[in-house]
C-alpha cells in the first residue's frame, strides 16, 4: 500500500507541485500585469482578398484535376477499366483535359469533375485579373 501511495505522489503530486512552483516563479519575475497588447493588423485590401480567392481556386482546381486523373490509365490501362467499371478490357478512349475515361461506352470519371474544373478555372482567372487591377488602381492612387 505504501508503494502505491508513493507512486501516486510521484506520478501526480510531484509534477503538480513543480508546475505550481514554476508558475509562481514566472509570475514573481514578470509581475501580475496584463500581457502587452498586440498592434492592430493591417486591413485587408480588396486586392488581397481577390488574391486569396484566386489562390484557393487554383488549389481546389488542382485537387479536383488530380482526383480526375486518378481514374486515368497510366501503367496498366486494362486495370483502369477493371477498377472503374468491372470489365477487364482496354479503354475505348481517355483524355486528361477534359478528364475522361470511357470503357465499353461507359464514362468512368464522375460527372462533376469537368464542370467543377471549369468553374474553378473561371473563378481563379477572374480573381487573378481582379486582384491585379485592384492592386494597380490602389498603387496609382497611392494607397498601400
Amino acid at each position: 500500500m505504501a508503494t502505491l501511495i508513493g507512486t501516486m505522489i510521484l506520478a501526480i503530486g510531484l509534477p503538480a507541485w513543480a508546475g505550481i512552483t514554476y508558475v509562481g516563479l514566472v509570475r514573481a519575475r514578470r509581475g501580475d500585469e496584463l500581457p502587452p497588447l498586440r498592434p492592430p493588423r493591417r486591413r485587408r485590401t480588396p486586392a488581397r482578398k481577390a488574391a486569396w480567392v484566386a489562390g484557393l481556386a487554383y488549389l481546389a482546381g488542382g485537387a479536383v484535376h488530380l482526383y480526375g486523373l486518378s481514374y486515368m490509365p497510366f501503367l496498366f490501362p486494362e486495370d483502369a477499366c477493371w477498377f472503374g467499371v468491372g470489365i477487364k478490357a482496354y479503354p475505348d478512349s481517355s483524355s486528361a483535359l477534359p478528364v475522361s475515361l470511357v470503357c465499353h461506352g461507359i464514362e468512368v470519371v464522375p460527372w462533376w469533375v469537368n464542370p467543377g474544373l471549369l468553374a474553378l478555372a473561371v473563378t481563379a482567372v477572374t480573381a487573378t485579373v481582379t486582384s491585379v487591377v485592384l492592386a494597380w488602381r490602389g498603387a496609382s492612387r497611392g494607397i498601400s
